[in-house]
């Protein structure tokens, strides 16, 4: 079976400031967070640095062949070590270049024009970016202000990953934007915050041709219920019967997933659920990733015994 991990993250170095507060690297995988100190990596990856080599190790241990490498602001800009890693790694990580979004404060934001938003979506194009990544559950501004930025990116091919806030504050908004640019391929990431009251109204949104769901965070979601997550494969039992398993792509959230379990275990719950069929299962772990983003040549990964066994 082929399987593509639709959501992931990749840093250098984890040092930002978002809403006011820093958000950086401080010793054995942890991460001062919002005034919280947190768990952020693995405790083994000590440097705080999350790389395309040590992913590459636990992709070829759970036999995934690919993987979606999306942004988040509390990671801070990771554009250029993100070329970087598309250079050296073409047939392994499709990468999404994130535009600055002026997210460090609430002045910021407001102060940063969109045409500058824009522009640099633009510079990321024609640096090779085929997509753009836009934490939307964290921008205040009116999602139609981006409309400019996404004409362009419809027009020039580029794939759109999005997450949306919580519930339905941004599902008008963002139908709005899918009906002016229906040619837009769009994977909204989180699964649609499937934990929350009104989280279908979310996955309804994949009704429309070029819009997908990927399950990037569902094992986070669920973490109270731990593996095998009996409720998430519900929910992509659910998610599938409203919208079809061919608009939904599993997705680990990699690396901050897995301080509590594998990396296999992200996906080894729906591998292993009564909930999907083998074919379901296929689509969801990596045909419809295959067929969204346009893997090629993805590598032959044997499964390696280990030494327990």
């Amino acid at each position: 079976m082929v399987i593509i991990d639709a959501h992931s993250h990749l840093w250098q170095k984890q040092d930002t400031t978002v809403d006011g507060q820093r958000i950086y690297t401080t010793t054995r995988g942890r991460s001062m967070f919002f005034g919280e100190e947190r768990q952020m990596l693995p405790p083994f990856m000590i440097d705080g640095r999350n790389t395309a080599e040590v992913f590459l190790a636990n992709m070829d241990y759970a036999q995934v062949g690919a993987a979606v490498v999306v942004q988040e602001v509390i990671d801070g800009c990771q554009n250029d070590y993100l070329a970087e890693v598309a250079q050296k790694y073409p047939d392994r990580f499709f990468v999404c270049g994130m535009p600055r979004l002026g997210l460090e404060s609430k002045e910021a934001e407001h102060n940063l024009p969109s045409d500058a938003i824009l522009a640099d979506v633009e510079r990321l194009h024609n640096a090779g970016f085929k997509a753009i990544a836009i934490p939307g559950h964290r921008v205040s501004r009116p999602l139609e202000s981006l409309l400019p930025t996404f004409k362009f990116m419809e027009r020039e091919g580029m794939i759109l990953s999005m997450c949306l806030a919580d519930n339905e504050k941004q599902i008008a908004d963002f139908q709005n934007i899918i009906t002016e640019c229906p040619n837009l391929k769009i994977a909204i990431g989180h699964f649609g915050m499937a934990t929350t009251a009104n989280w279908k109204n979310q996955i309804l949104l994949a009704r429309n041709t070029n819009v997908f769901f990927e399950s990037g965070g569902i094992t986070w979601l669920y973490n109270s219920e731990f593996y095998p997550f009996p409720s998430a494969a519900r929910a992509i039992r659910e998610a599938a019967d409203l919208v079809g398993i061919d608009k939904l792509m599993w997705g680990s959230d990699y690396p901050r997933t897995i301080c509590a379990i594998t990396y296999r275990m992200s996906y080894d719950f729906a591998l292993k659920t009564n909930e999907l069929t083998a074919e379901e299962k296929a689509a969801f772990l990596g045909g419809n990733a295959v067929r969204f983003y346009g893997f090629k040549n993805l590598p032959d990964l044997p499964y390696i015994k280990n030494m327990s066994e």
